[in-house]
C-alpha cells in the first residue's frame, strides 16, 4: 500500500468486501450527500476507470449481465488478491500523519471498517501513535531552527497536529456515533 498518490482503491476494495456490486451502485457512496461524499470527489467515469485498473490488477473480478429494464452491467467482487490488500490497508502499522492523508485515507478506513464489522480501535491507535511521532520530530526540528519561513512553516504544521491529535480522542470518545456513517 505505502503512500502512494491519493486515490480510492483501497475504498472500493472495502465497498465490494461487503457485497459484489456494480458500478452505479457503488457511485451511490461517493455522492455528494452519502457517507464518502464529503472525503472523495468522484465522477462516474473515475469511478470505472478505478475499477478497471483493479481488474487488471486481479483485485477485483466482474462479470457482466444483462437485465432486463436496464443497460448491460459488469458486476465486480474481491478476489483473494484483493482482500488481502484490503487487509493489510485496515491494519496499515504506520499511516500517514499528514492531514491530507488523515481526512482522507483515515476517515476512509474508519467507514469501510465499521461496514465490515470490523474493530476500529487499531485502526485509532495506529493514526495516533503516527501524529504523535510525527509532532515529536516536528518539535525536535523545530527548536533547531533559525527563525524564518521554515520556523513558522514548522510551527503550523506542530499546531496543526496539534489539532488533528484532539480531534482523534474525539473520535474515540465518540464511537458510538460511528452508526451515522453508513446512513
Amino acid at each position: 500500500m505505502g503512500h502512494t498518490p491519493l486515490s480510492p482503491d483501497e475504498v472500493i476494495l472495502g465497498l465490494l468486501a461487503g457485497s459484489s456490486s456494480h458500478g452505479y451502485q457503488l457511485l451511490e457512496y461517493f455522492r455528494e450527500c452519502a457517507p464518502l461524499g464529503q472525503i472523495w470527489s468522484l465522477s462516474t467515469s473515475q469511478l470505472y476507470v478505478i475499477l478497471k485498473r483493479l481488474e487488471h490488477r486481479q483485485e477485483i473480478d466482474g462479470c457482466e449481465f444483462f437485465p432486463e429494464d436496464a443497460p448491460p452491467r459488469t458486476e465486480y467482487w474481491l478476489t483473494e488478491l484483493g482482500q488481502h490488500l484490503l487487509s493489510l490497508w485496515l491494519n496499515e502499522p504506520y499511516p500517514s500523519a499528514s492531514t491530507r492523508h488523515i481526512r482522507t485515507v483515515y476517515l476512509s478506513r474508519l467507514f469501510i471498517a465499521w461496514r465490515l464489522k470490523i474493530s476500529i480501535q487499531p485502526i485509532i491507535n495506529a493514526q495516533r501513535a503516527a501524529v504523535v511521532s510525527r509532532r515529536q520530530q516536528l518539535i525536535a526540528q523545530h527548536h533547531q531552527t533559525p527563525p524564518g519561513v521554515q520556523y513558522l512553516s514548522l510551527d503550523l504544521i506542530i499546531a496543526e497536529l496539534g489539532v488533528v491529535l484532539e480531534w482523534l480522542e474525539r473520535c474515540e470518545a465518540n464511537l458510538g456515533i460511528l452508526p451515522l456513517l453508513t446512513e
